[in-house]
């Protein structure tokens, strides 16, 4: 019978050892793929969602993106402003007039659902991810700040040359039926 082996083996712990050194020294002289952040900027992709810009122009007060928020984290207020008839006979007119919009981005989930549920077009996604703060309730975002940040919004991408005209293109150019 021949004797029961040792639990490290034939070999001992010195090959082991060797071979772990060896693995260490040969990723160490491996360039690394990590961006030192603060220093170097990160390559972000072309649409990437940071924050949500606001193009106050266009907002008429719908109140359809703070109703669609799952979080209920966009405030907005508003008020009714009269328009004079502009001819004779004609009726005043009313229009919502933006006092406040406030994004409080502490409760954000940056789902996007605002983005897509705007009629107007006045939500866009910014790349700017560089907005932290110290204090939680500086995460509160109103319509100035929000609106800084159009700036930074890229151009939506071309349009494909092949693909079929919209329908209210088709339906413009199109000749009217005679009578």
């Amino acid at each position: 019978m021949s004797a029961p082996k040792d639990k490290r083996g034939r070999d001992g712990i010195l090959p082991g050892l060797l071979k772990g050194m060896a693995t260490t020294a040969k990723s160490v002289m491996r360039p690394t793929h990590t961006a030192e952040y603060p220093h170097a900027e990160p390559t972000l992709p072309p649409r990437s969602r940071g924050v949500i810009a606001l193009l106050e122009e266009n907002c008429t007060s719908c109140m359809l993106c703070a109703r669609e928020c799952p979080d209920w984290c966009i405030y907005i207020d508003s008020h009714k402003e009269t328009i004079p008839a502009t001819t004779e006979g004609g009726r005043d007119r009313q229009r919502n007039v933006l006092d406040r919009f406030a994004i409080d981005f502490s409760l954000c989930m940056y789902c996007g659902i605002c983005v897509e549920v705007c009629p107007f077009d006045a939500l866009f996604w910014s790349p700017q991810f560089e907005y932290a703060e110290y204090d939680l309730r500086d995460l509160l975002h109103e319509k100035d700040r929000l609106g800084e940040w159009m700036a930074t919004v890229p151009p939506p991408p071309a349009l494909n040359e092949s693909a079929a005209d919209p329908a209210e293109v088709t339906a413009a150019n199109r000749p009217e039926r005679g009578r």
